[in-house]
């Protein structure tokens, strides 16, 4: 059987798989996926192994094992170093849990997770740098100390960051394996014609706009996402809702409820920054108006984060309050409708 390769980017980490060619001799596997996998020390291979992140023929393997042909290799492994020098930065960030291998972080809205074009400070990674200065982890080099996943700047709540390589490397497959938990709290407009429901679409980067998403139904494009969702609160022009994520595509819920005409609360990449619902006269549009003015952001807060300690294994659940803008707006919503009442 030819080699065959298969490279998925999902959240913060890549997963490869190879089926080792017939005429290869007996390798040891961390020298074998160093050579085949780019800008990879065997170090960071030996770190996947020992977590229990490289499997052959579905079973974890040491790092010392031979490959044979025919075997199935596969490996999850943190996304790699990138060349940008990172400046630590005295920022105050509201951590909710910390052990020596873990915390979990009560992101603020308007904050910026990791470096990008535009954003090379004042992220959460360069608060981090300069929190954990002393962890080995933080001063790599690499471009995402720790991170297994994100959510969007303006997308306030809950993120787990490693201190550790071997932390980073078991809670990237546990994020891989889906067998984590995180629920969302959103305000959208109108009311889903079901109070609970799921749903699907592939979601890739948009044809005109390549900095927002959209979903491809048909799945010619992108990669397939799933988002289940139930209605707490029915304010009739505006609902809350809770997420559950099965997978998690960037701009996944933000996407997925534009899909269904449903857009996010003052979202202003999906279209939610309109007065979608409601009547037309003046006392509304004001009161809508001021609205925005409270939240100047989309409603979405990842308010629950569930999954596996990386050492451990005992499972953690962890809840955080709605901020302030949000709950600001569910309560004037809340008396709008009931003085209308």
């Amino acid at each position: 059987m030819a080699e065959e390769e298969l490279n998925e980017q999902q959240e913060l980490f890549e997963h490869y798989r190879y089926v080792v060619d017939p005429g290869q001799s007996l390798l040891r596997i961390d020298k074998y996926l160093s050579s085949r996998i780019e800008n990879t020390s065997r170090t960071r291979i030996q770190n996947a192994a020992n977590a229990g992140n490289i499997l052959v023929n579905n079973s974890p393997v040491r790092p010392n094992y031979k490959v044979k042909p025919g075997d199935t290799v596969q490996i999850v492994l943190p996304v790699p170093p990138r060349e940008i020098e990172l400046i630590p930065e005295d920022l105050p960030i509201n951590i909710l849990y910390e052990d020596e291998d873990m915390i979990v972080v009560n992101k603020e809205p308007g904050m910026v997770v990791h470096p990008a074009y535009g954003n090379y400070s004042g992220t959460l990674i360069n608060a981090l740098m300069w929190h954990f200065r002393e962890l080995p982890l933080f001063s790599s080099g690499e471009l995402r100390p720790g991170l297994v996943h994100r959510i969007d700047k303006n997308t306030s709540g809950l993120l787990v960051v490693a201190k550790n390589e071997h932390a980073l490397n078991r809670l990237s497959r546990q994020f891989y394996e889906r067998t984590t938990d995180r629920r969302y709290v959103a305000i959208i407009w109108g009311v889903p014609a079901a109070s609970e429901g799921t749903i699907t679409g592939h979601i890739g980067r948009n044809l005109r706009d390549r900095k927002i998403m959209q979903v491809f139904p048909d799945g010619s494009q992108g990669k397939p996402a799933i988002t289940h969702y139930r209605v707490i609160e029915d304010f009739g022009y505006v609902s809350v809702i809770e997420c559950r994520l099965e997978t998690g595509r960037t701009h996944q819920i933000r996407a997925h409820f534009s899909y269904i005409r449903h857009p996010l609360f003052n979202d202003e990449e999906y279209g939610g920054d309109e007065i979608l619902k409601g009547t037309t006269y003046a006392k509304y549009y004001q009161f809508v108006k001021n609205c925005f003015s409270l939240l100047p952001r989309q409603a979405l807060h990842a308010k629950t984060l569930s999954l596996d300690h990386p050492v451990t294994g005992k499972r953690l659940v962890f809840d955080s309050e709605l901020p302030a803008d949000m709950q600001q707006v569910i309560n004037k919503w809340r008396n709008y409708v009931s003085g209308r009442g």
